[in-house]
C-alpha cells in the first residue's frame, strides 16, 4: 500500500482529494436511485410526447398549454439528469408548449449549456484573470482553460448543427457532449497541477453552470436514445440511416488503401533540405483550412526536435513517416519545469480526421520530470498506424473524442495510457519500463467524469510485456483517476511481471463502486485473476458485455477506419 507522500510522487493526487471522493461517492449513490426511479417515467414521456405530437399533427389539433402536463413532462426528462434543479429552472421558461417533442427538449438544453459557456468565456476575457496571476504553471493552465472553452463552444454548436435528426446522429451528439465535459474537467485539472486553491475554487465556479447544463444535455440524449430503441421509436425520430457518413472522396480513399502512400504525398518534411520543408509545424500551416480533401504529409527519416501541433482548423490531415524508428518526433516538455500536463505532448493532435503511420513520438524528459507527454489526442476519428509512443508518466494523453490504435509500441510507468476518449488498443505492444525508485508502474489511468460519458479505454489483442528489469517494480493494469473510470482488457497476453492484485487504488485502499473495470479471456502468466482486488467495480463480464467495448460498439463502427486504409478487427 502506497502512504501519501509516496502519492506525491505520482502527481496527480493532493491532499483533499480522499475527502472529495467520499462526497461524491454519497452523492452518486442517491443520484442513482433517483434516475433509476426517473427511467420509468421517461419512457412514458417520450412514447407520450412523441406519439403525442405525432397524432396532434395529423389531426391538425392544437392542445393548448397544459401547463401542469408541460411541468410534469420537464420535470419526468430533467429528474434523469444528474443536475436535475438546473436542468429544470434552464428549461421550464423556454418551454410553451405541451407538444414540445424530445428533440425540441434536448435542443434547448444544449443552447442553454451554450449560453453559460459563453458568460464564462466573456468573464474570463473581460476580467483578465490571467492578469492576477504570475507564476508561470498557473498562467499556462489558465491559457489552457480558454483553449478548452473553445474546444467545448465547437462541439455544443456541432450538436446544434448536426443537418441529422436526433437518432441519426446520437453516437456523434454523446461523443461531442462527452467531450465537452471532458474539457471543462482538464481545465480543472491543470489548475490543480499549479495548486491554487483561490484560482480553482474561482474558475470551478465560473465553470459550475455550463458544467452541470452539459452533463443535463448528455443525460437527456443517452436517455432519449435508449427508450426510443426499447419502443422502437426508430420510425418516428428519424429517416433511413443505413449509409454510414463519407469523410473521403473516392481518390482519397484509394489512395490510403495503397501500399505506400510516400510515392504521390501532397507535402514533403526532410531536415535535409530535399522536400519543401525541413519542419512538421512548417508544413501543418501550409495545409488548407477545415479542407475535405486528404493532405498527405510523408515525413523522411530523421529526428525532429520540435512540439508539434495538428490544429482544430487542419482536417483529414494523414502523416506518415519512414517507420517507428526512423522518423521521430522529440520534445521534453513537463510539469516539473512548469507546464500543464494538457501542453506537455510532444506531437498534439486537434483536426478531426487525423491518420498517423510510421513514425515515433518521444517526451524525453524522464522519470524524474513527472508528468510529459509524448503523444495527445483531442480530435474526433483519429487512427495511429504502427506508431511509436515513448515516456514515462502519462506517455499517451487520449484525451477525448473517438481514438483507434493499431500495431503501435506504447512505453511508460506511471498512468501512462490516459484520458478520457473512447478509444480501443489493439494489436499493440503494451511496454511497461523501469520507473523512479519508489515508484509503481500503472498502465492505464481512464478519466471518465459522467456516467453517460460514452468513453472508456479498449485494450484488446496486445501483448503486455517487460521494457527492462521490473522484477522488482509492482506493475499494475490501471487505477481510476476519476470516479466512473472504465478500463477492459480483452485477449491480451499478459507477461508475469503484471502484480496479481491487478489494480491499485487512486486512493486508500479501494476503489468508488461506479468504476466499470473488467478483464475478458486475457492469457498469460499475469492474466490470472484469482488473486486480483475485491473491488465492486472490478466485474466479470459475459461475451455480450465485452462486445461493447471492441471497435465497431465502442467507437461506433468501423467506416472511418477502413477509410484511413488501417487494418482491424470489427467485434472480439
Amino acid at each position: 500500500m502506497l502512504n501519501a507522500s509516496s502519492f506525491k510522487s505520482y502527481g496527480k493526487v493532493n491532499e483533499a482529494e480522499q475527502a472529495m471522493l467520499e462526497a461524491h461517492r454519497r452523492k452518486t449513490r442517491k443520484r442513482i436511485t433517483i434516475i433509476a426511479l426517473s427511467s420509468i417515467v421517461l419512457v412514458a414521456v417520450v412514447v407520450a410526447v412523441v406519439v403525442g405530437t405525432t397524432v396532434s399533427r395529423n389531426k391538425g389539433g392544437n392542445n393548448g398549454g397544459d401547463t401542469n402536463s408541460l411541468s410534469t413532462s420537464v420535470k419526468a426528462v430533467c429528474d434523469v439528469t444528474l443536475y436535475p434543479s438546473s436542468c429544470y429552472d434552464s428549461l421550464s421558461p423556454l418551454v410553451n408548449s405541451t407538444e414540445v417533442s424530445p428533440e425540441k427538449l434536448f435542443e434547448l438544453s444544449v443552447q442553454v449549456a451554450l449560453k453559460e459557456l459563453s458568460k464564462a468565456a466573456e468573464y474570463f476575457s473581460q476580467h483578465g484573470l490571467v492578469g492576477n496571476v504570475t507564476d508561470k504553471m498557473s498562467v499556462e493552465a489558465l491559457k489552457n482553460c480558454a483553449e478548452l472553452m473553445d474546444l467545448a463552444a465547437d462541439h455544443l454548436n456541432s450538436c446544434l448543427s448536426s443537418d441529422q435528426s436526433l437518432y441519426e446522429a446520437v453516437d456523434d451528439l454523446k461523443t461531442w457532449l462527452s467531450s465537452a465535459g471532458t474539457s471543462y474537467q482538464t481545465c480543472i485539472d491543470g489548475l490543480q497541477e499549479a495548486n491554487k486553491e483561490s484560482l480553482i475554487t474561482s474558475v470551478a465556479s465560473y465553470l459550475k453552470n455550463s458544467t452541470e447544463l452539459t452533463s443535463n444535455s448528455l443525460a437527456i440524449v443517452t436517455w432519449i436514445s435508449k427508450v426510443a430503441s426499447s419502443v422502437k421509436l426508430r420510425r418516428l425520430l428519424s429517416h433511413s440511416h443505413d449509409e454510414a457518413p463519407k469523410w473521403l472522396h473516392h481518390k482519397d480513399r484509394k489512395l490510403l488503401e495503397s501500399s505506400d502512400l510516400r510515392k504521390k504525398p501532397d507535402i514533403v518534411v526532410a531536415k535535409d533540405g530535399s522536400g519543401k520543408y525541413k519542419t512538421i509545424g512548417e508544413a501543418l500551416k501550409s495545409v488548407p483550412d477545415t479542407s475535405k480533401r486528404t493532405t498527405v504529409i510523408y515525413v523522411k527519416k530523421g529526428i525532429y526536435y520540435e512540439n508539434v501541433r495538428v490544429e482544430k482548423s487542419k482536417w483529414n490531415v494523414v502523416m506518415v513517416g519512414d517507420g517507428m524508428t526512423a522518423t521521430i518526433v522529440s520534445g521534453g516538455l513537463n510539469v516539473v519545469d512548469g507546464t500543464p500536463t494538457f501542453s506537455t505532448a510532444t506531437f498534439a493532435v486537434f483536426g478531426k480526421n487525423f491518420v498517423g503511420r510510421d513514425m515515433a513520438f518521444r517526451n524525453t524528459a524522464g522519470a524524474r520530470k513527472h508528468q510529459a507527454v509524448a503523444l495527445m489526442a483531442s480530435a474526433d476519428l483519429v487512427v495511429f498506424y504502427r506508431c511509436q509512443i515513448d515516456a514515462f508518466q502519462d506517455s499517451l494523453y487520449a484525451h477525448s473524442n473517438r481514438q483507434f490504435y493499431r500495431e503501435c509500441d506504447i512505453y511508460g510507468t506511471v498512468d501512462f495510457i490516459f484520458g478520457n476518449s473512447a478509444v480501443v488498443l489493439q494489436n499493440c505492444n503494451i511496454l511497461p519500463r523501469v520507473p523512479m525508485a519508489g515508484q509503481q508502474n500503472t498502465i492505464t489511468a481512464q478519466g471518465k467524469v459522467d456516467p453517460n460519458q460514452n468513453t472508456g479505454i479498449a485494450i484488446q489483442n496486445c501483448t503486455i510485456w517487460p521494457f527492462g528489469d521490473l522484477s522488482k517494480v509492482n506493475t499494475y493494469l490501471g487505477r481510476p483517476w476519476k470516479n466512473y473510470s472504465t478500463t477492459v482488457f480483452l485477449n491480451n497476453y499478459m507477461a508475469s511481471f503484471v502484480n496479481p492484485k491487478g489494480w491499485l487504488p487512486w486512493v486508500g485502499d479501494s476503489a468508488p463502486s461506479t468504476i466499470f473495470y473488467s478483464e475478458y479471456q486475457n492469457f498469460g502468466p499475469g492474466s490470472t485473476t484469482k488473486d486480483r482486488v475485491k473491488w465492486k467495480g472490478l466485474r466479470s463480464i459475459t461475451q455480450k458485455e465485452a462486445i461493447r467495448f471492441t471497435v465497431q460498439s465502442l467507437l461506433q463502427g468501423t467506416k472511418w477506419i477502413s477509410d484511413a486504409g488501417v487494418p482491424h478487427k470489427p467485434g472480439l
